[in-house]
């Protein structure tokens, strides 16, 4: 018999993947989640700022990154500056404020274009987890092990959890891109 469920848990990993992605993309909000992916060296590797320091959103536009060890604090400031996070952080010697300034219109309309391009790689995800469950199958039925009923319910079944997972996909894609473009 086919088992549908370790492809779905495969594609409900692609859409922990994806909303971390979008979580990632500055909104109209400042967030402490933009820091997530910019790492800074701590003692020879490089490492997430969330996981060096306390890191939080005081206010709407503004994000206070703490370091735990104060040598960090130019380090951190660095990493920040070459990010592609546009912001230049403000460091007092103890903490590094990030100054999230209102997004333009034209800055708002090219983020919703990332968005949509994560998007689309997310479903391109999702129907490579699809593939690759249909191909199974066909082995299985390859092998008699499946008859041939078993591999149409099977692709069918592969097919309805593709459909659902698409459908998610687009509901974030849009809450996401509303978000961006709210003034």
């Amino acid at each position: 018999m086919f088992d549908i469920k370790p492809y779905e848990t495969k594609m409900e990993k692609a859409i922990a993947a994806y909303e971390e992605e979008l979580s990632t993309v500055r909104a109209g909000r400042a967030s402490a989640a933009v820091l997530n992916n910019i790492n800074v060296d701590y003692y020879g590797s490089p490492t997430p700022i969330p996981q060096v320091a306390d890191v939080k959103a005081t206010d709407p536009r503004t994000v206070v990154v703490q370091p735990w060890d104060a040598s960090l604090i130019k380090d951190i400031e660095k990493a920040i500056l070459s990010s592609d996070l546009g912001i230049n952080p403000q460091n007092d010697g103890k903490i590094i404020r990030l100054a999230f300034p209102q997004l333009t219109e034209e800055k708002r309309k090219e983020l919703t274009k990332t968005i949509s391009r994560y998007g689309e790689d997310a479903k391109i995800a999702i129907r490579n987890i699809r593939r690759e469950a249909n191909d199974i199958a066909k082995d299985m039925k390859k092998k008699s092990d499946l008859t041939e009923d078993d591999l149409k319910s099977a692709e069918k079944k592969v097919q309805d959890l593709t459909d659902k997972f698409t459908k998610i996909i687009d509901a974030l894609t849009d809450k996401k891109s509303k978000e961006v473009m709210t003034v």
